[in-house]
């Protein structure tokens, strides 16, 4: 391997340590009680390291939340056909978690409304881009083509507002319910009054 193939290797390293020591660290100690160099010293790197992979700790978190956007599309897309949309929205979305581990448990490791109004790179709310691939994939599920659906939106928001509420609920329980079996639980509880709202 080339230096220039060491070096991108290196970077990427890096990155990844950073990465996966915010995460754990989040799902540790919370997000607000997790400063940069907490997360920095964890990966063995200095302050200057993190800021030249991340502008902020923020910056970190909305990537990873963007990330897990095409994960939960892909997994929509793949529940069983005869599945009814919103338990297929919700088994993806148990499932990314699953396989995310604490990647997934960051969507619940800070205040919500940091979250929920942050901007991503396009300059959209985080819940919008969750939203819009969460649309598209049931779209696809329903054999729709071309422009999505107003039923595959409406679902989408409304599969997104379980989500917010499990997410504000487990913030109001303050640690009194271990991760991840309290966020289970929740999104259970609120996909079900999706389906069940009397």
């Amino acid at each position: 391997m080339n230096e220039t193939g060491r070096r991108a290797q290196h970077k990427a390293a890096t990155r990844e340590a950073l990465h996966q020591a915010a995460l754990r660290m989040f799902e540790e100690r919370g997000y607000d009680a997790t400063t940069v160099k907490d997360i920095a010293a964890a990966a063995s790197v200095t302050e200057r390291t993190f800021f030249r992979y991340f502008p902020s700790k923020e910056d970190l978190v909305l990537g990873e939340l963007s990330d897990l956007v095409p994960l939960l599309a892909e997994g929509i897309r793949r529940r069983p056909a005869d599945e009814p949309p919103l338990r297929a929205v919700l088994a993806a979305l148990l499932t990314v978690g699953g396989e995310r581990g604490s990647g997934f448990a960051v969507l619940f490791s800070g205040p919500p409304a940091r979250f929920v109004s942050a901007p991503t790179r396009p300059g959209r709310p985080v819940l919008f881009e969750f939203e819009t691939g969460i649309a598209e994939a049931l779209h696809a599920r329903m054999g729709g083509a071309g422009p999505v659906s107003l039923r595959a939106s409406v679902l989408a928001r409304a599969a997104v507002a379980a989500m917010r509420s499990a997410l504000i609920a487990h913030a109001d329980l303050e640690g009194e319910r271990p991760f991840p079996a309290a966020i289970v639980s929740l999104l259970d509880e609120a996909f079900a009054a999706l389906e069940s709202p009397g």
